[in-house]
């Protein structure tokens, strides 16, 4: 079993910030800054590719209304909110879930860098994305 379906048949310890019969959100235990929260389905997914639409709009509310929450209330200047889909991008727990966390000055502890990439031939892009 996935520790995030122990999590949320409560076998494990957790700190809820919100829960209802399809959806539970729980404190990061690593808080990677302060009011790192992390929001799941309670129906068990791998991920957002393999997710139903009902499920992702379910966590998509939930992730918009406590971005908003934890933002306010923890006196952020705004936050990320992250999802990782497999291994290859960074996915550790295979149960659908997003990280809001909330940022507090460009210096915190959390780094996204993109850095430039080859040239890319955006038409021949778009086709493939629309699988032209």
């Amino acid at each position: 079993m996935c520790i995030f379906c122990d999590i949320i048949a409560h076998k494990i310890p957790s700190k809820v910030v919100y829960e209802d019969d399809d959806v539970l959100a729980i404190l990061d235990i690593s808080q990677v800054t302060y009011g790192h929260t992390i929001v799941m389905p309670k129906k068990h997914v791998r991920n957002i590719l393999e997710a139903d639409d009902e499920t992702i709009a379910k966590c998509t509310a939930v992730v918009a209304k406590l971005a908003r929450q934890i933002v306010k209330n923890c006196h952020a200047e705004g936050c990320n909110i992250l999802n990782n889909c497999n291994e290859v991008a960074g996915q550790s727990v295979d149960h659908l879930h997003f990280h809001i966390i909330p940022r507090y000055s460009k210096d915190d502890c959390v780094k996204f860098e993109f850095l430039p990439s080859k040239e890319q031939d955006l038409d021949e892009v778009l086709k493939t994305v629309k699988g032209e």
